[in-house]
């Protein structure tokens, strides 16, 4: 039996949430959300696909239907886990104070740390999504960090806001609720 959830009209990260909460209840049947939105269909597939879920879209109208099948033996991964950090950024500056003075100490914060190996995930929120959209004074950087293998996240919602979805130049879109699964299965989380 197929368990239907209905996310249509809904905000980021409800699509995500709905769908997750289903997934616990259900155990390994089949899903199908509902969304009308291709970031919900984006969110809600890469969430299904982090479970261990084969997804199969139908598109009727306005609408997405999301078919979701547990695939046997497989387990659902989140998280960065085994002591890597991921990293949160939630400015395009570092620290408070003079605007001059935070860009300065942004881009040496992201060439640091792109020395480092431990960093497997980095989210950039609020103003943070201007790092990784065009006309970024760190963008080189971003890329080379992505194509050392480090995944980069912008929240979907700050590029709206922003109206930078655009002009994203690295990295893929995200939500609130897979930022947390990021975060929280981190072995370490810094903050800026």
């Amino acid at each position: 039996m197929t368990k239907v959830i209905d996310a249509r009209g809904l905000d980021c990260p409800q699509p995500v949430v709905l769908t997750k909460r289903a997934m616990d209840e259900v155990g390994g049947e089949s899903l199908l959300t509902l969304v009308n939105t291709g970031i919900a269909l984006e969110n809600v597939s890469k969430l299904a696909h982090s479970q261990g879920y084969q997804v199969e879209v139908e598109h009727q109208g306005d609408d997405y239907r999301i078919h979701m099948t547990r695939q046997s033996g497989a387990t659902g991964t989140s998280g960065t886990g085994d002591g890597q950090v991921a990293v949160l950024i939630t400015s395009n500056l570092f620290g408070q104070g003079e605007a001059e003075l935070g860009q300065v100490l942004m881009k040496s914060f992201l060439v640091s740390l792109n020395e480092l190996s431990q960093v497997k995930e980095m989210v950039f929120m609020n103003s943070g999504v201007y790092l990784t959209t065009g006309g970024s004074p760190v963008l080189e950087i971003l890329q080379a960090l992505e194509a050392k293998g480090v995944q980069i996240y912008s929240c979907g919602t700050c590029l709206d806001y922003y109206q930078l979805k655009d002009k994203l130049k690295v990295g893929r879109v995200t939500n609130m609720y897979s930022a947390m699964e990021i975060l929280t299965g981190a072995g370490k989380c810094i903050t800026i």
